[in-house]
């Protein structure tokens, strides 16, 4: 009978380094509600980097086991489960950010409500990578700024994590996407997921480039991923009366939003760890639809993920470096052994 199990324990705030592999106690199943899974992968976000330097939430909490998405199969569950079965293949977002245990963990407990089957298209591996982009990108385009059909819309860093999702779910509510990138590589990928504008943002500006695309209007819709001078600039490039969504937290001088005003811009942010930090129960079960209404386009073949780098969990570290250092394309993900 298994009762210990190697996870990763962010033993203190600082660098990398804080991440040590350990064997700790199997978790028990914390009420009638909850369901254990052994966890086939997690992936990796740059949230967990942020937590890592310096955890936000939760900080009288160490140690920590980080890792808000995982993927696996039903290894036991709670008396009054109903929705899963031991055996069952499910992913999630859960945990990670320090009040409750994370995936950087080969089981990990997660309640029944806020927990989903993973497509049947996707490897657990590939799921893991899936939950906390899907749900950002979600609750942004859909439930933040209604991304119409016909619309256009610009998407920051689009070959990332987030970016390449978001382009696809763009793409599939019929806006016209138009997108930044870094190189030749990104833009393919992000052509063939549905882009149609192109623009390099280390040699070309993107407000001008936004602005010919679109005879000079903007976009009806802008989705920042990357914050600061880019947030603020982006205001000129977005319509009169549009839409800037960001996942950034951005300060706004009085210059800024007396733009954003004579703009008639409609400003909106997106941070999907909002239900879990403020622990309501029925905005977590709002957000495991989404991931169900995620499993059917994957299934329908209109969503996938990339992942660009697997690792074994002990290269949490590793992964960690690599998110910080910046570029990546697609999502990085942790698999047990």
């Amino acid at each position: 009978m298994v009762t210990k199990m190697k996870a990763i324990l962010m033993t203190a705030a600082g660098s990398p380094d804080v991440l040590q592999l350990r064997e700790i106690p199997l978790p028990e199943i914390p009420s009638q509600n909850h369901l254990r899974v052994k966890l086939a992968a997690v992936g990796i976000n740059p949230l967990d980097t942020k937590l890592r330097a310096k955890p936000a939430y939760y900080p009288d909490k160490l140690p920590a086991i980080l890792g808000c998405d995982g993927a696996g199969i039903v290894d036991a569950i709670g008396t009054a489960v109903t929705r899963f079965a031991v055996g069952d293949a499910v992913y999630f977002c859960n945990g990670g950010i320090g009040d409750e245990p994370g995936c950087y963990a080969e089981y990990t407990t997660v309640h029944e409500d806020y927990c989903a089957f993973k497509p049947a298209n996707l490897s657990l591996h590939e799921s893991a990578a899936l939950p906390l982009v899907l749900i950002t990108v979600w609750e942004a385009l859909v439930e933040r700024v209604n991304l119409q059909v016909k619309q256009s819309i610009l998407i920051h860093a689009a070959a990332g994590g987030v970016g390449h999702i978001a382009v696809q779910l763009a793409h599939h509510l019929g806006a016209h996407v138009a997108v930044t990138v870094s190189d030749d590589r990104k833009a393919g990928l992000v052509q063939g997921l549905g882009a149609k504008k192109i623009i390099y943002y280390r040699e070309q500006d993107f407000v001008p480039e936004v602005l010919a695309w679109t005879a000079d209007k903007g976009v009806d819709v802008i989705f920042d991923t990357v914050g600061g001078e880019v947030f603020l600039r982006s205001f000129n490039a977005a319509r009169i009366g549009g839409k800037v969504v960001s996942l950034l937290s951005t300060p706004l001088s009085l210059t800024d939003t007396q733009l954003a005003r004579l703009r008639n811009l409609s400003l909106c942010y997106e941070l999907m760890l909002t239900p879990q930090v403020m622990h309501l129960h029925d905005e977590r079960i709002r957000q495991r639809k989404i991931l169900e209404q995620g499993a059917q386009l994957v299934e329908a073949g209109k969503l996938g993920v990339l992942m660009s780098m697997v690792m074994p969990l002990k290269d949490a570290a590793h992964a960690h470096r690599l998110i910080e250092k910046g570029g990546v394309t697609g999502k990085v993900v942790l698999v047990m052994d």
